[in-house]
């Protein structure tokens, strides 16, 4: 959940600087591809176009709750004791089953009004427009308590408030749409990988395991008459059966992303660090401290980069020990991977034109606004650092 509690500027909707407020929240929604970032950019922008205390938008799931729901106006603190996310029930109900606009002078005192938690901020004063797509109601986005500037209040939302949010609606549905054929894109894009990836699994490790199993049998013929070259045998075998394990390991980590969705990074990165203690003699160590949820094209490059920093670490630097640092850093997040491996010269790999997977990290970072850094030296081990700002 990520929630915003910083004052709202005061909004003004009317002529020239009006169009240019409406353009501007319109813009903001069409910058973000993934769902969750459109979600917050609708919120904020509602909230401070129309110059409210609190905003909300709740995307609907087909079991009577919500799939997402994003609030501004309310701090992490409080949006914790709240609670459970709402159901759909009362003005919000109607706003998602009848695909109506709802504007309240205040919400306490309607027939449907059902109440809220006891930390719940007190509403009055309400406006709310369901989010559609032809026939699709694919939300509803909510403001309540106007700011008044006049010290009595007695605000409340008026036609042209109502208008506006009409407006940012219409456009927050095709944002919406757009965010979800883009990430329904990156599915399919992922499941074509993923199938790819078995494909080149199979075909590799079939061809690892017709090796071995002629160098088996030809050390079995050999045992007898030869037994020298029967020994040289087997240690082909053992090397054989060596290199299919690596390779089954490798599409093991490769086809790790979907974990993301359902246990998130740190739990993600946890696991594949114990299980590639399990699969190493190495010992590696996590450690993780303070860190939020990040967009998850972010989540994703810092897993990518946690995989080939680990690979470099216990393939090529046969490290005996690996530290991993994850920790909050601002609004988002640094990784940090320290080895006491054989280390290498920066300089000297892309003189010779390897580059231990360095390009490929830096792409990832870079390609999420983050950075990276990455410090060797022979004998000494290796550390990469990456950044990512978060959401």
């Amino acid at each position: 959940m990520s929630n915003g509690s910083h004052p709202a500027p005061p909004g003004a909707y009317s002529g020239r600087a009006g169009i240019e407020a409406v353009s501007a929240a319109v813009l903001a929604m069409s910058r973000h591809l993934e769902v969750r970032e459109v979600l917050q950019t609708i919120v904020a922008s509602a909230r401070r176009l129309l110059d409210v205390r609190y905003a909300a938008l709740g995307v609907p799931d087909d079991h009577g709750g919500f799939a997402q729901f994003v609030v501004d106006g309310v701090s992490d603190e409080q949006w914790k004791a709240i609670g459970p996310l709402p159901r759909q029930h009362g003005i919000l109900a109607v706003m998602l089953q009848e695909a109506t606009t709802q504007r309240l002078a205040d919400v306490r005192r309607d027939p449907r009004f059902g109440g809220w938690p006891a930390a719940h901020p007190e509403l009055a004063d309400f406006l709310g427009v369901p989010i559609v797509d032809g026939d699709e109601v694919l939300g509803a986005i909510f403001l309540a308590n106007k700011n008044c500037p006049a010290p009595g209040g007695g605000c409340a939302f008026d036609e042209e408030d109502e208008a506006v949010l009409r407006i940012l609606a219409a456009h927050a549905a095709i944002a919406l749409t757009n965010a979800r054929l883009y990430e329904r894109g990156r599915e399919l894009t992922i499941a074509a990988e993923r199938a790819r990836i078995a494909h080149e699994l199979h075909d590799a490790v079939n061809q690892k395991l017709f090796s071995l199993r002629l160098t088996a049998q030809a050390a079995a013929a050999l045992v007898d008459r030869d037994p020298a070259r029967a020994k040289e045998e087997m240690r082909q075998v053992a090397r054989l059966a060596a290199e299919a394990t690596d390779e089954l390991r490798d599409v093991v980590v490769e086809l790790r992303p979907a974990a993301l969705e359902e246990h998130g990074l740190v739990a993600t990165l946890r696991t594949q660090a114990q299980v590639l203690g399990r699969a190493h003699p190495a010992t590696i160590a996590f450690t993780s401290r303070g860190v939020r949820a990040l967009p998850p094209a972010q989540e994703e490059a810092v897993l990518r980069v946690f995989q080939e920093a680990l690979h470099n670490a216990l393939r090529h630097a046969d490290a005996t020990t690996v530290e991993v640092l994850l920790e909050g850093h601002g609004k988002g997040a640094r990784l940090r991977i320290s080895d006491d491996g054989r280390g290498f010269d920066p300089s000297a790999v892309r003189r010779a034109g390897r580059h231990l997977g360095l390009v490929s990290m830096r792409d990832r970072a870079a390609g999420v606004g983050g950075g990276l850094v990455v410090e060797s030296e022979p004998g000494k081990g290796t550390v990469v650092e990456m950044e990512v700002p978060g959401g």
